[in-house]
């Protein structure tokens, strides 16, 4: 159900012909109340497509009533023509929804750098198509229509004592935060205002979204979009409100980390007995950036020194000649010098748990990342053509 699990929304998924496999490429999702609550959070980079632009304005009073989101097409530095696109998109869609432009959201995701009047032309009529195929079972349409380099759609849904959170995301390439390179549209019937559902994002995406850094690229059109019904009648404490939202965000995370382009091993970096947690963040990241512990990962090869190398460009606080490193499970350095075996240590499982303990203090973070491959360089390096 994705979307549409939580009650009061309607979604849909439709081929506009934006991609040349003729595979949804237009997503709309509406909220029909009786709250029309919305907070979302956005791509860091300075570099910012036309649908962020609009969408930054837009989200400014709180109120979503729909957002709209194509594939097919990034419309990122398509000048002033791409922002009217945007523009437009918002329009007819609530010229058809009967409400107010300012409060439809619009995303897009593709290739950056290209937009003419037959891309404008395909989104404004997918708008007007997935609008008239609105559904309250749409969501899981509404999800396959957003995917781009995506082997499959990521969905998930949370029940809670009367109220739901749904939720889609897409993505496979360029996660690296602010966000990773994502569409997610989060859904819920649970009873908030607008500053709650915007503390409860920010508090969720930064354990969540912000913790996965697949390859260390920033993407221009990153948006994460937290649509509030009231359907339910259920306020929850917002304690518990939050908590469920970072699992669904977490659980949309681990899926785009599982789909990420090329990948062979899914990486966990959890960084413990750190003295704070943006150093327990900053030592994890620096590994999850490292091409040649990556490579090392893709090749089934323990090599903690490339781990050691990698924290040791960090500014964060630790003696580097007393820390301990383990890799799934094998103890492999301890207090900067070596432990098990190389031997010992299995890389052929996808998933891969690589603990780094500072010995400093209590915090700790865990990164998301995969390795690097042969296929990851050959699929980015044909994206365009």
């Amino acid at each position: 159900m994705s979307v549409t699990a939580a009650r009061g929304f309607d979604a849909a998924g439709v081929a506009a012909g934006l991609k040349s496999s003729g595979n949804p490429d237009v997503a709309v999702v509406v909220n029909r109340g009786p709250l029309k609550v919305g907070a979302a959070v956005f791509t860091s980079n300075r570099a910012k497509a036309n649908p962020i632009l609009w969408s930054q304005q837009a989200i400014q009073d709180g109120v979503v009533e729909a957002i709209v989101l194509n594939s097919g097409g990034a419309n990122c530095f398509t000048g002033s023509f791409g922002f009217q696109t945007t523009h437009q998109t918002a329009e007819r869609a609530a010229e058809l929804l009967g409400v107010s432009a300012g409060d439809v959201l619009v995303c897009s995701t593709g290739l950056i750098g290209t937009g003419d009047e037959v891309f404008r032309g395909k989104v404004l009529a997918g708008t007007e198509q997935g609008i008239g195929a609105l559904s309250p079972d749409g969501g899981e349409a509404a999800s396959l229509a957003i995917m781009t380099t995506d082997s499959r759609p990521k969905r998930s849904v949370i029940s809670r004592n009367g109220w739901s959170i749904g939720g889609m995301a897409k993505g496979a390439g360029m996660l690296a935060p602010g966000l990773a390179t994502m569409l997610v549209v989060l859904t819920t019937d649970a009873v908030l205002d607008a500053r709650q559902a915007d503390v409860a994002l920010r508090s969720a995406t930064r354990v969540s979204f912000d913790r996965l850094d697949s390859d260390g690229c920033m993407s221009t059109n990153d948006q994460v979009t937290l649509m509030v019904s009231g359907a339910s009648g259920v306020t929850p404490a917002p304690d518990d409100f939050a908590a469920a939202l970072a699992e669904v965000c977490s659980d949309l995370a681990r899926q785009l980390q599982g789909d990420a382009e090329g990948a062979s091993h899914d990486i966990t970096i959890e960084v413990v007995h750190a003295a704070s947690e943006s150093d327990a963040v900053d030592v994890g990241r620096s590994v999850a950036r490292n091409n040649l512990f990556k490579a090392a990962i893709f090749g089934n090869d323990p090599n903690w020194g490339r781990v050691l190398a990698a924290i040791g460009t960090t500014d964060a606080e630790f003696d580097p000649y007393d820390v301990d490193v383990w890799m799934n499970g094998v103890r492999v350095c301890s207090q900067g010098g070596p432990d098990a075996s190389r031997d010992d240590v299995d890389l052929t499982p996808r998933a891969t748990h690589l603990v780094i303990d500072l010995r400093v203090g209590d915090a700790a973070a865990s990164i998301l990342t995969n390795d690097l491959t042969h296929d990851y360089v050959h699929e980015n390096s044909a994206y365009a053509t």
